[in-house]
């Protein structure tokens, strides 16, 4: 017969490891606040939708060029909007009604959906169009995005902000496997038009969850948006290293180690495949990223989030040259899989590092910067490693891009060293104080 003391230790051995389970997996509580839950839902699905048209537009691009150029290039009709206007994004996110401000941009983006539609079923096989409309995506999402981002800080507690970045990985990497993936599929069996208008009916969910959202005004007043609010917010993140290190880590990975603009010609020319494998091999960096996205519990409770960020970049970067190298397609898809899940880790302590390093009155204009990172960045890889293929081969390419990821990271590291430091417990309301 047990004693009361073994019974106690058994008790305690249970109880902990059913709590290592727990915090082994992707932190829910976020979802508890009824607001954001809806959020979260309405931008997931209108994030598939997103990603189904994101890679609908490149088959487009390809079939009526079979240039990796020409796709390249649309990385810069759709990063060049986003980095000249993001930061005046932010502004204005950090001086109107963000509710009111999200609300309008999504009925803008569906709208040009909905276009997108119409000059499929109209056969109309204009480049110069499908450059303007995705141009105009981006400049609508460079208002939106800012300001969606900066609503979550006021609608979970201040201890669930890590956990609602590690939901928002999720829900955006989710969008990057279920995208390509339907939108591989929904092109070869139906056409383009119906991966377009699908994008177009998603935008319904997301505008029903900002709908029912309370009024979100500026809580401090700011500088009206233009030149004095951008450099305001850009002064701010000059005094903060922690800031401008992350946002240099990113850009490093996302200009070097994309080789999404090479996806097409080498599903064509290197596995011999069609839409379906373009699909596959865009949602493949996503399947990682899900994965990581679900086991995300103990990113949450990291503290040198700066060594973390490098570590995760580098392996990101690893990733993507050894995919260069691969003949086969599922170990091409393997290893885009490990790429996705560095790239979720470095997405959730990006994004933590930003929402708790800033203040409400500049939270607009920082995620504004990280989003011009984030989002532009990798329209300027598109263009980087199409050029480079356009020169020499889309495996070349995808090769050095990620070697030159690995090297560069290497040097931020020498670089900065007080970044690998940084230590998001010992953080008091300053960033310097963060330094160990």
């Amino acid at each position: 017969m047990p004693t009361s003391t073994q019974s106690e230790s058994e008790r305690s051995r249970a109880a902990g490891q059913t709590s290592s389970r727990k915090g082994l997996f992707v932190d829910l509580r976020p979802l508890k606040s009824p607001d954001y839950r809806r959020l979260w839902l309405g931008g997931a699905l209108s994030g598939v939708g997103s990603t189904i048209t994101s890679t609908a537009v490149p088959i487009q691009t390809y079939d009526l060029t079979h240039s990796s150029l020409a796709v390249g290039l649309l990385g810069l009709a759709t990063g060049m909007p986003i980095i000249l206007l993001g930061l005046f994004g932010g502004a204005l996110a950090d001086r109107v009604d963000r509710r009111k401000l999200v609300l309008a941009s999504s009925f803008c983006l569906m709208f040009l959906s909905l276009i997108l539609a119409l000059q499929s079923l109209l056969k109309l096989n204009a480049l110069w169009l499908l450059y303007v409309l995705v141009a105009l995506q981006s400049c609508i999402v460079s208002v939106s995005a800012p300001a969606s981002r900066a609503m979550t800080p006021g609608l979970v507690p201040k201890d669930q902000i890590g956990a609602a970045s590690a939901l928002s990985q999720l829900s955006f990497q989710n969008s990057l496997l279920l995208g390509p993936l339907l939108a591989g599929t929904i092109v070869a069996t139906v056409g383009l038009q119906a991966a377009y208008s699908t994008d177009a009916v998603t935008f319904i969910f997301a505008l029903y969850a900002v709908l029912r959202l309370p009024a979100m005004p500026a809580k401090a007043r700011s500088s009206p948006p233009g030149i004095r609010a951008v450099i305001e917010g850009l002064r701010f993140l000059r005094k903060q290293p922690v800031l401008t290190t992350v946002l240099l880590v990113d850009l490093n990975a996302m200009i070097f180690g994309m080789p999404r603009a090479l996806f097409p010609a080498l599903a064509v020319t290197h596995f011999g495949g069609g839409a379906e494998t373009v699909g596959m091999l865009y949602a493949a960096p996503a399947l990682g990223g899900i994965v990581g996205g679900i086991l995300s519990g103990p990113l949450t409770r990291v503290t040198k989030q700066g060594l973390a960020v490098l570590v995760a970049a580098g392996v990101w970067g690893l990733a993507c040259a050894a995919f260069a190298l691969a003949s086969y397609l599922w170990l091409s898809v393997f290893l885009l899989a490990i790429a996705g899940i560095a790239d979720m880790a470095t997405g959730v302590f990006r994004r933590t590092i930003l929402q708790e390093n800033s203040p409400d009155s500049l939270r607009g204009r920082i995620n504004s910067v990280g989003i011009v990172v984030g989002v532009g960045a990798p329209r300027l890889g598109d263009v980087e490693a199409g050029v480079v293929a356009h020169f020499t081969s889309p495996v070349f390419s995808a090769f050095t891009g990620g070697l030159a990821c690995v090297v560069a990271v290497l040097y931020l590291a020498l670089a900065f060293p007080s970044f690998t430091r940084y230590n998001a417990r010992a953080r008091d309301n300053s960033t310097e104080t963060a330094f160990a």
